[in-house]
């Protein structure tokens, strides 16, 4: 396993450490949301500002989903401009005519008819959302009041400020980092299950499967941060659908070594004659260890993956036979797919080695807490024995 440097007095305070955020997130995001609904609240009572509960919905409706700052940067916008659209065309109809009752509900339907089909299906389906809301909370019942429209529109967009202004401000969550951090979870993950696999006496056991779960889970949660990463400026979009990708694929190739492994006893055998065999597993499931700690830490990626030789368990492979004769194709399968793992790891190891805005200086400073240098999910805690058998 790779080491951390020891930063020393160049630590970064807890509040500041990149790992304090994304360790505790689901608490800070509680903490903010709370945060933002006082000092909203706090401001509606010192201004007596009417209508006020509308400014406390928006401030948790605009903070819902935003735990980072990628997310603020991309919906952030879209909640501004719907909001806004929504609030003045709002405000539009309650200027027409109250003589005709149906006019102002028909008129607000046709206005969020025409903002949902504009924003059907595209990145802007938010905005249409935030639109139509706003839309209504300034109409209200129909009553035609002005007044009260203005200020419901003011106190939407107070709500709306007030929550991107906290997640901005108040120990904010980078969605890059969030990807490095699952990323190096995924990468630990797999070397977990490599290693039990070449270790274990058994069958895919429940431990096995649930790391499995979490690491296709991770994968489902990186694929939902790639805008929000590329609206940070960081990585582009098609260098973390790379990314995501190869660890897909490492990801199908483990599960089918862990199938194909005890496809027979007698190919089982086979595989266990190969003098070698588990060191070279070893080593590969070490060397993406190495990999997930530079990730986390911010090192520069020098991770070395060995090429898998297959020449010298050739022989074996292609002479293996059941003892009813029968030719086995399962030994040479297996280390088909043992020299893919290892292909796959070296070409993620250069993929996120040409990434040159992936080192970091703020987490290498930050990496030097103990239980930063080897953190583990929470979900991962009863698979920690089949990393340490023998």
């Amino acid at each position: 396993m790779g080491h951390c440097h020891d930063t020393g007095p160049m630590n970064l305070p807890p509040l500041r450490d990149p790992f304090f955020t994304y360790r505790f997130r689901r608490r800070l995001h509680v903490l903010r949301v709370l945060l933002a609904l006082a000092l909203t609240f706090l401001i509606i009572r010192l201004f007596e500002i009417p209508h006020s509960s509308w400014a406390l919905v928006s401030t948790i409706m605009v903070m819902g989903n935003l735990p980072h700052i990628g997310g603020v940067l991309d919906k952030g916008r879209q909640r501004l401009l719907g909001t806004a659209l929504g609030a003045g065309s709002g405000l539009l109809l309650l200027l027409l005519p109250p003589s005709v009752p149906l006019l102002l509900p028909l008129g607000g339907l046709a206005a969020i008819g025409v903002a949902t089909w504009w924003t059907f299906g595209n990145r802007h389906g938010y905005s249409g959302l935030m639109f139509a809301i706003s839309l209504l909370l300034v109409i209200g019942d129909g009553s035609h009041d002005l007044g009260v429209g203005l200020w419901r529109a003011f106190d939407v967009l107070l709500g709306t400020l007030m929550g991107i202004a906290v997640t901005v401000l108040v120990l904010p969550q980078k969605a890059t980092d969030m990807m490095r951090f699952m990323l190096a979870e995924n990468l630990e993950r797999m070397a977990r299950l490599f290693h039990a696999h070449t270790t274990a006496s058994a069958a895919v056991d429940i431990d096995t499967r649930a790391l499995l779960k979490a690491t296709s889970s991770a994968l489902v949660k990186q694929r939902g941060l790639v805008d929000a990463i590329h609206r940070e400026r960081r990585l582009r979009r098609d260098e973390l659908d790379d990314i995501i990708s190869l660890q897909r694929r490492m990801i199908s190739t483990i599960e089918l070594l862990l199938e194909t492994h005890w496809t027979t006893r007698a190919g089982h055998d086979q595989i266990e004659a190969m003098t070698g065999l588990r060191g070279e597993q070893h080593r590969l499931a070490r060397e993406l260890d190495t990999l997930a700690t530079q990730v986390r830490t911010g090192q520069p990626i020098t991770a070395e993956v060995a090429f898998f030789d297959l020449q010298r368990y050739a022989h074996l492979a292609t002479s293996a036979v059941s003892d009813q004769g029968r030719v086995l194709f399962s030994p040479s399968g297996y280390l088909w797919l043992n020299r893919e793992l290892a292909r796959l790891a070296r070409e993620l190891v250069e993929r996120l080695g040409g990434l040159n805005r992936l080192p970091s200086r703020r987490l290498r400073r930050a990496s030097g807490r103990k239980w930063a240098r080897r953190y583990t999910a929470p979900s991962d805690q009863g698979a920690q024995d089949a990393r340490r058998q023998p």
